[in-house]
């Protein structure tokens, strides 16, 4: 079995956990609405990452909606101790699947109330607040009455640690003056670094970056290229993504998500993967590949 604590750990609020960890979106039906085609293969695949030594799950309530929550609830509850559930909040899903925001007080507390309910929780560990202002990826916009709502849901001890996600420098830094915010979460990856000198400056300041779809948004280029890199490795082009997120910076969290436990293991595998100098030089290079597609 793989040792997932050579990736080492890092600090998510007043917790310590290993920097590897998993994402628990793909557990619910197709476009993340409805129940999953197999109930029993997405329990057991929570069951292998625990046993694995995961101690990191990343979920929402508005996946399925509910659906992937109740699904961890079935699969771990009562939690290991060491366990640490992080959720995040501000959008619903109409009957249709859409993703929808959910960002009035009213809607942001009951959000918070159902994911308490469905996980089985009294208080949540981490609660990120994602903003909607941009659908597809950060847009400005304050998010101060949704953070004030978060502060006090913190204060009712209902929330013990606040986050952030799809958000800008200037959002965080708004949080900041809020709360004491312990994660950012945005889409990162080798071909998507906008977010490299946030990443260096939050690591100064000891808060974690939780970077989601390490291999979403690649040109067909950038994808050739990890994917020589993998095959020369030996290795699969997502443990590559993955193994290259760790080193990147210490601060950086990762929860890659799966519904097979073969792509679990697989996923796991990357605390393990060596990458040398030579290999690190071309993916470093893959950001810039594609301006030349182009």
């Amino acid at each position: 079995m793989t040792d997932i604590s050579k990736a080492g750990t890092y600090k998510l609020g007043d917790r310590t956990v290993k920097r590897l960890g998993y994402g628990a979106m793909q557990l619910a039906g197709p476009g993340v609405f409805g129940p999953p085609k197999d109930r029993d293969a997405a329990l057991a695949v929570l069951r292998e990452a625990i046993a694995s030594g995961v101690d990191h799950i990343d979920t929402s309530d508005f996946y399925g909606p509910h659906v992937t929550n109740q699904i961890i609830r079935e699969a771990l509850h009562p939690y290991p101790a060491n366990l640490t559930i992080v959720t995040k909040i501000s959008a619903r899903r109409d009957d249709k699947g859409a993703w929808l925001p959910a960002m009035s007080p009213k809607e942001l507390t009951q959000a918070v109330h159902d994911n308490l309910r469905n996980l089985g929780l009294d208080v949540m560990e981490v609660v990120n607040l994602r903003s909607m202002h941009g659908i597809h990826g950060p847009a400005e916009g304050s998010l101060e009455p949704q953070l004030n709502t978060l502060a006090e849901l913190q204060r009712q001890g209902l929330v013990r640690h606040i986050g952030l996600s799809n958000v800008t420098r200037t959002q965080i830094a708004q949080g900041r003056n809020i709360a004491d915010i312990v994660c950012v979460q945005n889409q990162y990856n080798i071909a998507h670094r906008q977010d490299d000198a946030l990443i260096d400056e939050l690591a100064a300041d000891g808060i974690a970056y939780v970077p989601f779809f390490p291999l979403g948004g690649f040109s067909p280029l950038q994808s050739d290229t990890l994917a020589n890199v993998a095959q020369k490795l030996g290795a699969t082009p997502m443990q590559v993504a993955l193994a290259w997120l760790l080193r990147r910076a210490p601060n950086i969290l990762l929860i890659p998500g799966t519904s097979s436990v073969d792509h679990l293991r697989e996923n796991l595998a990357a605390a393990e993967l060596d990458l040398p100098a030579n290999a690190i030089a071309v993916l470093n290079g893959i950001a810039g590949e594609a301006s030349q597609a182009a």
